[in-house]
């Protein structure tokens, strides 16, 4: 999957093949929510409703969205 990460959690905000967010914290805590940030299921119950909007809205070319091979 694709995502972001958060400026001040560092929880990874990655989009799933349904359109919802999977929230992962640095602890390894999961939570999945719709892109309102409304949560769905998880232990992870919390997530930043702003990120949420911008990793499921519509995919548009940005840098921060694309696979890239990893550098060694």
């Amino acid at each position: 999957m694709l995502g972001a990460r958060h400026p001040f959690t560092h929880a990874l905000y990655e989009r799933d093949d349904d359109g919802n967010v999977v929230v992962t914290a640095t602890d390894g805590t999961q939570g999945t929510f719709t892109k309102e940030g409304r949560w769905l299921h998880g232990d992870l119950r919390e997530a930043d409703c702003h990120l949420c909007g911008w990793v499921a809205g519509p995919m548009i070319g940005n840098h921060r969205m694309v696979e890239t091979a990893p550098k060694h």
